[in-house]
């Protein structure tokens, strides 16, 4: 499984966090995916309908971004994470979801959770 595809630092706005005021304001998330997956039929016929688009897989992300309120960022990569895995030819993913306005009273570069999906029998 050596084929991927990387989706890095998609943004878009949600409103995810503990915090009522994450909630009512609303801020910026980044999210990056990683889906393994095997190119060889797409790259013999090449043709986007026998690979996993990139645009399927920003779309999954932003959708569930500016969906339901979630508490934890941890629900919204794993809720992003299963959705891939669920895509034919998908045999695993990882998402990162950041989220670089945490409300933190301290300085910091980043913060951001990772979610991992792998099925054997795809």
């Amino acid at each position: 499984m050596a084929d991927r595809i990387e989706l890095i630092g998609l943004e878009a706005y949600g409103y995810h966090g503990v915090y009522e005021h994450e909630k009512n304001t609303g801020q910026k998330f980044l999210v990056d995916m990683v889906v393994w997956t095997d190119f060889s039929h797409a790259a013999n016929s090449d043709s986007i309908a026998d690979t996993i688009s990139y645009v399927d897989l920003a779309n999954i992300a932003v959708e569930l971004v500016q969906g339901l309120s979630n508490d934890l960022i941890e629900t919204l990569a794993t809720n992003i994470a299963d959705k891939i895995i669920e895509l034919d030819g998908a045999m695993a993913v990882e998402v990162t979801v950041h989220k670089p306005q945490a409300p933190i009273d301290y300085p910091f570069a980043d913060v951001r959770v990772v979610a991992r999906r792998s099925y054997k029998n795809k």
